[in-house]
């Protein structure tokens, strides 16, 4: 019984550790070009991989920034349409678990390029989430933007 009770304790206290540790803006708030390849378990698109939108920087970043921010469970924590970047942080519905997601747009001509960076903030693989919620605002922005 004794062992139980401990158990369940340390799992608490982890789980409290976990949900409630402090971000560092400056660890997640990062050029997605000046970044490393995330691994399994997030998704890096830049280059010729970033997606393209018709619009300014500003515009396109806007829509994208109003998408997110719709989402549950999701808050910006650093960056500006000024900046041209803007990291938001996205829990987990279940345990409450962060996912940072830094976007960046630059406009190349008559189109802007949005470079992206989703991880988790643990190093643990996401089951694709990570993938499957960019996917969904990326297409909800390039719909609001070829209206």
């Amino acid at each position: 019984m004794q062992t139980a009770v401990v158990i369940i304790f340390l799992v608490v206290v982890l789980y409290l550790f976990l949900r409630f540790w402090p971000e560092d803006k400056d660890r997640w708030h990062v050029d997605p070009a000046d970044t490393t390849d995330p691994r399994r378990s997030g998704v890096r698109l830049i280059g010729p991989n970033a997606p393209r939108f018709p619009g300014d920087a500003a515009t396109v970043l806007g829509v994208v920034a109003d998408i997110v921010q719709k989402s549950p469970r999701t808050r910006k924590i650093d960056g500006s349409l000024d900046e041209g970047m803007i990291t938001f942080v996205v829990r987990s519905r279940t345990m409450g678990f962060r996912d940072y997601v830094t976007f960046k747009a630059v406009t190349e001509g008559d189109m802007s390029k949005l470079a992206v960076y989703a991880r988790p903030g643990m190093n643990v693989y996401d089951w694709g989430t990570n993938a499957a919620l960019l996917d969904t605002w990326l297409l909800e922005a390039q719909q609001t933007l070829d209206r």
